[in-house]
């Protein structure tokens, strides 16, 4: 594993391992036992995702194993919407916490761009210089929402955590916050497999040349962007293939040629849609 700089100069992994929407009981748990063993560092989960608390269950028991150590770990989690404001924020991080069984987490996001995301945000940068957290960002920000945000704090988010794939690159979002300085990290980097996405004839093409898988091809393509892409998977076997991804680089032409994939669309829905803003402000998580 190798690691990027984030603009505080936490250490973050440079490949992540995500539990979203991994809901069985107890396979959480096995998921990121074997994604740790096979190297992981970085495992992000959420609030929402209803399962931090397996995640600390592992991550105790990889510990106890003696696989890692605290310190050799990134824990990132994300505060939902109903846990975004100055009276709630402080309460929220305390239960991620302790549903992790950590003293700290290495990233807190902000799952969403709704709410009271500056009395969060306030909460959040409190939390950081008590140690707490040791770095702090945002999830699904458009670069608007992120600027304003950014020059109205003292801390700019270090992190934006967003949809990129090979359907939607967002490229002039990923270029902006690059030289903004803030680290991108890939949601859903596979799309959820629409369109085919494991058949791609392109994508294929490129990998048979490198003798590596699409989805290594993709996350190559990723961390040749400076994004930090998230995978998930609950079989071993295919964890140990996705962060098998340093060995190999793709050619600028092979980066043209995915370019030409980009659909510029989300491929699961429009944070800008007052119906999903609706529905997440009435989506309350409960535990």
């Amino acid at each position: 594993m190798n690691y990027r700089d984030l603009s505080n100069q936490v250490k973050i992994p440079s490949l992540g391992f995500g539990v979203f929407q991994i809901s069985e009981e107890g396979a959480t748990k096995q998921a990121v036992l074997d994604a740790i063993k096979s190297g992981y560092r970085l495992i992000d989960t959420a609030a929402s995702y209803g399962n931090e608390g397996e995640v600390g269950e592992a991550i105790q028991e990889a510990i106890s194993q003696g696989i890692v150590t605290r310190e050799d770990l990134f824990i990132t989690s994300k505060l939902w919407v109903d846990g975004v404001s100055a009276k709630k924020t402080p309460q929220a991080i305390k239960d991620s916490l302790n549903r992790l069984q950590l003293d700290y987490l290495d990233l807190l996001l902000i799952h969403q761009p709704y709410s009271d995301v500056f009395g969060a945000w306030r909460a959040m940068e409190d939390a950081y210089y008590n140690g707490l957290l040791k770095s702090i960002g945002v999830s699904n920000f458009d670069i608007a929402q992120i600027t304003n945000l950014s020059e109205f704090s003292n801390i700019k988010p270090m992190v934006n955590q967003i949809e990129v794939s090979p359907f939607n690159q967002n490229i002039d979002a990923v270029n902006y916050l690059n030289e903004y300085g803030v680290q991108v990290e890939a949601w859903a980097p596979f799309a959820e497999g629409k369109h085919d996405l494991f058949k791609n004839k392109l994508l294929q093409k490129i990998g048979d040349k490198y003798n590596k898988s699409i989805a290594q091809v993709i996350l190559r393509w990723l961390y040749q962007r400076d994004i930090i892409p998230l995978s998930k998977s609950v079989k071993a076997e295919r964890m140990e293939q996705n962060i098998d991804v340093l060995d190999f680089e793709l050619s600028k032409e092979d980066m043209k040629e995915i370019a030409t994939l980009d659909r510029k669309e989300s491929q699961f829905f429009d944070h800008h849609n007052p119906d999903m803003i609706k529905w997440m402000a009435n989506n309350k998580v409960e535990y």
